[in-house]
């Protein structure tokens, strides 16, 4: 792998959330608890790690599609990636700007109207020294065909009106490293037709691209190269149909994560 189109090298990279344990004793279990060890309530602390030891690389021109059951850890390695969380242990380097979507409501302010928001979002998404920032922004309030319900405020949109209004900011030029998290979920037919073209020629001229999806199909045709996770491990590193071959043959059961 030549280090001259290297983008993104993650290095033993752990994250763990600290779970809070309830119990149901009565008051007298609970005193008489407390009246043996005063400081039972500090001494239990229990995390759920979410990801564990997870090590990459990727290159430009990468597509790498993420695999794995809900609450595998797909979204919070995207999130990783984004700089969202500070994992307490390991390394994310990487070389250019990061361009992502999770759930398109983030960032959004509700009583500002969705012309309002693009223009926020447009800071957020694109370099703020970027001279055509107001040309994709006009571009990408047009693509959305949005309307009049342009200038009326965010909380009276629909899920599916947020992710045209996202998604066409999102992909109106091409990024450094892409990120997309289940995008597609709740875009209504005629605007996913029409967005499908928009977001190929955006995959196809970025230079790394994350890809979170559930549906084989799209893995396939978007992704060179898949990620399988389970319980916050890499288990499989490879081309898509094989990974998806071990997901189906062995993650086919949804089983809860382990703490």
């Amino acid at each position: 792998m030549s280090s001259d189109n290297l983008m993104i090298e993650v290095k033993n990279l752990d994250l763990a959330f600290p779970l809070k344990t309830f119990t149901e004793n009565s008051f007298k279990e609970t005193f008489i608890s407390l009246v043996k060890n005063p400081f039972s309530v500090f001494s239990e602390k229990r995390s759920f790690f979410a990801l564990k030891d997870i090590c990459f690389k990727a290159q430009r021109g990468d597509r790498i599609g993420l695999l794995g059951l809900n609450g595998a850890g797909k979204s919070t390695l995207c999130r990783c990636l984004s700089g969202f969380y500070t994992p307490p242990r390991g390394e994310v380097l990487l070389k250019g700007k990061v361009r992502a979507l999770f759930d398109p409501s983030l960032s959004i302010f509700p009583e500002l109207s969705g012309r309002e928001n693009v223009k926020v979002l447009a800071q957020i998404f694109y370099d703020n020294k970027t001279n055509d920032i107001e040309k994709i922004i006009q571009e990408s309030i047009e693509f959305s065909e949005l309307g009049e319900f342009i200038d009326v405020p965010i909380k009276a949109y629909s899920k599916g009106m947020l992710l045209r209004l996202s998604l066409s900011l999102l992909s109106a030029t091409p990024a450094d490293i892409l990120i997309l998290d289940e995008v597609f979920d709740g875009a209504d037919e005629f605007f996913r037709e029409k967005l499908s073209q928009r977001i190929k020629k955006l995959i196809n001229e970025s230079g790394v691209v994350i890809f979170v999806s559930h549906q084989g199909d799209q893995l396939i045709e978007v992704c060179n190269r898949s990620l399988l996770l389970n319980r916050g491990k890499i288990v499989f590193d490879g081309p898509p149909q094989e990974s998806l071959r071990i997901y189906r043959q062995n993650y086919s059961v949804q089983k809860p994560p382990t703490f």
